[in-house]
C-alpha cells in the first residue's frame, strides 16, 4: 500500500506471542539471547508483527514492539468479519482464513486468534494446515490479511463497477 501507516496516530494494544531463548556457543561457553515475537494492533483494521532480539527479555519485548510498529499493515474489513477467503503462506506456514457470520466468535489456533484480535475481527474461521512453528504461522496470518480485498477496492482497481465484481 502506498500511504504509511502512522502507529502514533493509533490507540494500540501489544501482546507477546512466543519468546524463545536461543543460545550462541562460543569459545568460553554458551551465551543465552532471548527472541521475542509480537503482536500490534488497535483492534479497528491495524495490525503489525515484529521480532525482536536481545539479551534481556524485555529489552527484546521493546525491540519485538518497535519493528512490529515499523511492519503495520491495515485490513481489508467487511463488518466484522473478512471481505473473502484467503490463504497466507509463509515459509512452512500456511494458513486458511474465511468469513463467518456475526455471532461465530474468532475460530483458530492460539498464535492466529491473538493476530486476528489485534486487528480488530471479530467473526472468523481459521485453520494452520502446514507447519505449527509460530512465527511462521504468525507471518501467514499477515500475508492473508495483506493480500485481502474489498469488492470497492477491487472494482476501484479494474475500472468497473461494484455489481459487476459481486456478479
Amino acid at each position: 500500500m502506498a500511504n504509511k501507516i502512522n502507529p502514533a496516530e493509533l490507540d494500540l494494544r501489544e501482546q507477546l506471542v512466543a519468546l524463545n531463548r536461543v543460545s550462541k556457543t562460543v569459545k568460553g561457553g554458551r551465551i543465552a539471547r532471548f527472541a521475542a515475537l509480537m503482536v500490534v494492533g488497535d483492534e479497528n483494521g491495524h495490525v503489525g508483527v515484529g521480532l525482536g532480539k536481545a539479551a534481556e527479555v524485555p529489552e527484546a519485548i521493546r525491540k519485538g514492539i518497535e519493528d512490529a510498529k515499523k511492519n503495520m499493515i491495515e485490513v481489508s474489513l467487511k463488518g466484522t468479519t473478512i471481505p473473502h477467503e484467503i490463504t497466507g503462506v509463509f515459509g512452512a506456514g500456511k494458513v486458511l482464513l474465511k468469513p463467518a457470520a456475526p455471532g461465530t466468535g474468532i475460530i483458530a489456533g492460539g498464535k492466529v486468534r491473538m493476530v486476528l484480535e489485534l486487528a480488530g475481527i471479530k467473526n472468523i474461521r481459521a485453520k494452520c494446515l502446514r507447519s505449527n512453528n509460530p512465527t511462521n504461522v504468525v507471518k501467514a496470518t499477515m500475508e492473508g490479511l495483506k493480500a485481502l480485498r474489498t469488492a470497492e477496492e477491487v472494482a476501484k482497481t479494474r475500472e468497473i463497477s461494484v455489481e459487476q465484481v459481486e456478479g
